[in-house]
């Protein structure tokens, strides 16, 4: 399982998903970025920086 938790990019936010595959993941936090930060247009710099802070969630592993 891989996770993202918006607080690495955006200081505060408390927003995280999980999901199999990086796609997914960043696919839903793109959408979380235009919803809840109001971000319009979504960078391929932006992308770069989703995707270096998505992680092996250690707590799914062990469930």
């Amino acid at each position: 399982m891989r996770l993202f938790e918006c607080g690495t990019l955006v200081p505060g936010c408390q927003w995280h998903t999980r999901a199999e595959e990086d796609a997914e993941v960043v696919r839903r936090t793109v959408e979380h970025m235009r919803t809840a930060h109001g971000e319009e247009i979504i960078r391929e710099n932006m992308i770069e920086n989703i995707k270096a802070r998505i992680r092996n969630d250690e707590g799914a592993a062990a469930a």
